[in-house]
């Protein structure tokens, strides 16, 4: 049974820092890729990152230098760590294996960061 825990999020001020985790039941986590994705309200879901078993990245392009996509293999744990943050980066944060699922396929709740003075 697939299951993913998104945590980590909260209120921060612009510039400032979170670090979200998702754990991962193994079926899924041993995917080869998994990645983050973020919905603000009103809009679709958006790629963030995507990292490999072996710990190849890649960002998307608002990502880049300013979030980092990690992952612990053996807690089945994967971490976005989140730098100079933006109000539009306001979100709910998912993460899910790479590709994402297929229409109606499993998400799990995410994690809401929002970032205001």
């Amino acid at each position: 049974q697939v299951q993913l825990v998104e945590s980590g999020g909260g209120l921060v001020q612009p510039g400032g820092s979170l670090r979200l985790s998702c754990a991962a039941s193994g079926r899924v986590f041993s995917m080869d890729n998994m990645g983050w994705y973020r919905q603000a309200p009103g809009k679709q879901r958006d790629y963030i990152a995507q990292i490999s078993r072996g710990g190849t990245t890649y960002y998307a392009d608002f990502a880049k230098g300013r979030f980092t996509i990690s992952r612990d293999n053996a807690k089945n744990t994967v971490y976005l760590q989140m730098n100079s943050l933006k109000p539009e980066d306001t979100a709910v944060y998912y993460c899910n294996k790479v590709p994402g699922p297929s229409a109606g396929g499993y998400w799990g709740q995410g994690t809401q960061v929002t970032v205001s003075s």
